[in-house]
């Protein structure tokens, strides 16, 4: 007889539900599952704490407390959630069980296996964050109209870059681009100002989050 097979298992740093600060769905009620672990250092990274620690749940736990907020939207974030190889099983769970379900992921991981109802939100990293170099610039060919991509900036050399990446790279055409300013680095009207001098086709976006409750944790 063969063994049983063991119950998929995820380390988990936080489950709550708070109100959506980023992507196209920002200002939406949603539950938030951060898996740990990542394997970048971004200079201006908020979520250290998921780096290392959390709590090792079953599949079946990390649902029934996304459950229990009786909400239908869900993000899957981290740290890096794709670090994590049951983060896909996680996924394809959630869609089952009729979420509209979300992930953020920072690109430097191979997106080939994400269950195609999930939308994939990706975040390229810009020289500031000192990741740029690890983006795997296939995971492009992964996106869909569905998806998102984002770009988060903590100066003008950082701006200029992700430009250049927009245009050489044809990002609009794949699917919605965002440009977020990093808090506290960047001043946010100044890059407002410079998508309007530019006329970029990209959508601006602050961290409601941050706005709504600073950088108290499990918001």
């Amino acid at each position: 007889m063969a063994p049983a097979k063991l119950a998929t298992r995820l380390r988990v740093s936080e489950i709550f539900h708070s109100i959506q600060g980023e992507s196209t769905r920002v200002g939406l009620p949603s539950v938030f599952i951060r898996l740990t672990g990542c394997p970048l250092r971004c200079n201006w990274c908020d979520t250290e704490y998921a780096f290392s620690g959390g709590e090792l749940l079953s599949l079946d736990e990390v649902l029934a407390r996304a459950a229990g907020y009786g909400c239908r939207t869900v993000c899957v974030t981290g740290g890096e959630p794709l670090a994590q190889k049951a983060c896909l099983e996680l996924l394809a769970a959630l869609c089952d069980a009729g979420y509209d379900v979300s992930l953020e992921t920072s690109g430097a991981i191979d997106l080939t296996g994400i269950d195609q109802r999930v939308s994939i939100i990706m975040d390229i990293k810009a020289p500031g964050s000192g990741e740029a170099g690890k983006m795997l610039w296939n995971n492009l060919e992964r996106l869909d109209a569905g998806d998102e991509i984002k770009l988060v900036l903590a100066s003008e050399t950082d701006y200029a870059w992700a430009r250049e990446v927009l245009e050489q790279r044809r990002l609009g055409d794949i699917c919605t681009v965002l440009f977020a300013p990093v808090q506290g680095r960047l001043d946010p009207a100044q890059l407002a100002g410079w998508i309007l001098r530019d006329r970029l086709a990209v959508r601006f976006q602050l961290q409601l989050h941050k706005v709504l409750w600073g950088s108290e944790r499990g918001r």
